[in-house]
């Protein structure tokens, strides 16, 4: 089993940055790809950003999404640049442990979830 707990959602103004953490615990060694996924008020989860937990590939589907890992502290950031309102979301983190991080990305493919934090962009 892996948990996986998000932290540093909040009330930010556009134009704002932002990190979100992704702490995991239990069978981590087992989790090939962490992915950040969110989902908007009346939207389907959608997937932003993964990275791999042992090297190797990251991706992002925006520009102003930067993920990176502490292996140190089991912990996966995203951080947020230029925020937008479309940006406000309930942001999810996932585990995967069959596959490697790419483009494809799929909220089906992962295996644990965490409760997600909010993010809300508002002047």
């Amino acid at each position: 089993q892996v948990q996986l707990e998000e932290s540093g959602g909040g009330l930010v103004k556009p134009g704002d940055s932002l990190r979100i953490s992704c702490a995991a615990s239990g069978h981590i060694l087992s989790v090939l790809y962490i992915g950040w996924f969110r989902q908007a008020p009346g939207k389907e989860r959608e997937g932003v950003s993964c990275i791999n937990m042992r090297g190797g590939n990251a991706h992002s589907v925006k520009g102003r999404f930067t993920i990176s890992r502490d292996n140190a502290k089991n912990t996966v950031y995203l951080q947020i640049d230029s925020l937008k309102p479309e940006d406000t979301a309930v942001y999810y983190c996932g585990a995967d442990v069959d596959a490697y991080c790419s483009e494809y990305m799929s909220e089906g493919a992962m295996d644990y979830w965490g409760k997600g934090t909010l993010v809300t962009v508002s002047s």
